[in-house]
């Protein structure tokens, strides 16, 4: 058990961190960012949007309200997490790590929070 709340604890503050980055790039670097999304053929009227949702779903994440929009939270960063990795994969620039590192923390972190915090 202790295992697990370390695991939980150390995966949902890192991925904290990495989503907070994101965050921050999307509204103070928005002319790099603008730059990635067109290069990725994304719209870049969805850069604010999925800033604004990242944000929402730390809260919901952190704030253990409801156990219903905790699953949202984590199953819209899981499928950022899928589209960021193949988005970079497939324009083969060498970014996808950090994708597949986010997605493992979203996964141990959704796994391991239901034994922490049911």
């Amino acid at each position: 058990m202790m295992l697990q709340k370390v695991l939980f604890w150390a995966s949902t503050g890192l991925l904290s961190i990495l989503m907070l980055f994101s965050v921050y790039n999307y509204f103070f670097n928005y002319e790099m960012i603008k730059g990635f999304f067109e290069g990725f053929g994304y719209p870049t009227y969805l850069i604010y949007p999925l800033a604004i949702a990242k944000i929402l779903g730390l809260v919901a994440i952190w704030g253990n309200f409801s156990k219903w929009l905790k699953e949202w939270a984590y199953a819209g960063f899981f499928f950022d997490t899928v589209l960021a990795f193949f988005a970079h994969y497939m324009i083969s620039d060498g970014q996808h790590m950090g994708a597949v590192i986010a997605f493992v923390l979203v996964l141990v972190s959704y796994f391991t929070a239901k034994t922490v915090r049911p």
